[in-house]
């Protein structure tokens, strides 16, 4: 069993389902591995997912270290969401799902 932080794992494959494992985690990810994105953005871009659950998914990746916010103090706030160094190092396993996803739709 392994734990991190709170979290405990009985194998391995638990904790890349929990840190990915949303319902619109891997379209998000998708989306800022084509760079730094506002929220508006990124609503627009999943347009499927709620407000609430876009927030809440946002919330979950940042909390793991995978997303970081950045809050500028400007007037109306604005608000950046980026990878951290942690979130980069999933792309080559994003790749592999997608074209993994591009056979099976075949």
């Amino acid at each position: 069993m392994s734990q991190i932080g709170d979290k405990e794992f009985e194998c391995p494959i638990q904790a890349i389902v929990d840190v990915i494992g949303g319902k619109w985690k891997l379209s998000i990810l998708y989306q800022l591995f084509q760079g730094t994105k506002r929220y508006g953005e990124l609503k627009r871009l999943v347009p499927k997912a709620t407000e609430r659950m876009l927030t809440l998914q946002l919330r979950e990746l940042e909390a793991d270290g995978i997303v970081q916010r950045t809050v500028y103090a400007e007037v109306p706030p604005k608000v950046e969401y980026s990878l951290t160094q942690l979130g980069l190092s999933l792309e080559p396993i994003l790749h592999t799902m997608l074209s993994w996803s591009e056979k099976y739709l075949q």
